[in-house]
């Protein structure tokens, strides 16, 4: 299936499709508590870009093209864009993964990180709620925070942070 084929294809009520390498999935609704701190991290995040005029943010319903030949299309619970780049294909310089699926699957969440970082994104963010920890990936490094670390924008955007006890109260 291609890039083109997905985004034709109506919205689901429940759940939301992606493409990898050409296969479609299509990943389960999140839970209550999975929302509530996407909405957290991604409203600090949007407020600190709007009044530093950095770009914008988006939620899951944006999709990034990430590959072609066979088409990868991915969708994170948030994403940061830096100010330009405002019609493009590609990765987010910011990609914000909160997951909760029974455990989730490592493997899905490694797969999805790498698909992240080789398309371009600069940093990937895994929260997972269960643990209350969250990864901060570069291309070069991964950080791994607790409950008591504050999670910081780097120099995808710097100067943003938040507590992680904000997240998990």
């Amino acid at each position: 299936m291609t890039a083109e084929e997905l985004l034709e294809m109506p919205r689901l009520r429940v759940g939301r499709r992606e493409l990898a390498n050409g296969e479609m999935t299509v990943l389960p609704p999140g839970g209550m508590r999975r929302g509530r701190i996407a909405a957290v991290v991604l409203g600090a995040l949007s407020e600190y870009v709007i009044k530093h005029g950095l770009g914008y943010t988006v939620s899951s319903r944006a999709s990034f093209i990430l590959r072609r030949n066979p088409d990868t299309v991915r969708a994170a619970i948030g994403a940061f864009v830096q100010r330009g780049r405002d019609f493009f294909e590609g990765p987010p310089d910011l990609a914000i993964e909160v997951f909760d699926w029974n455990n989730d699957y490592p493997a899905e969440i490694a797969r999805r990180v790498r698909d992240w970082l080789e398309a371009g994104t600069r940093m990937a963010i895994v929260i997972l709620p269960k643990n209350q920890t969250a990864t901060a990936y570069t291309p070069t490094s991964a950080t791994r925070l607790t409950i008591d670390d504050t999670l910081s924008g780097g120099d995808v955007v710097p100067g943003w942070s938040l507590p992680l006890r904000e997240l998990f109260i």
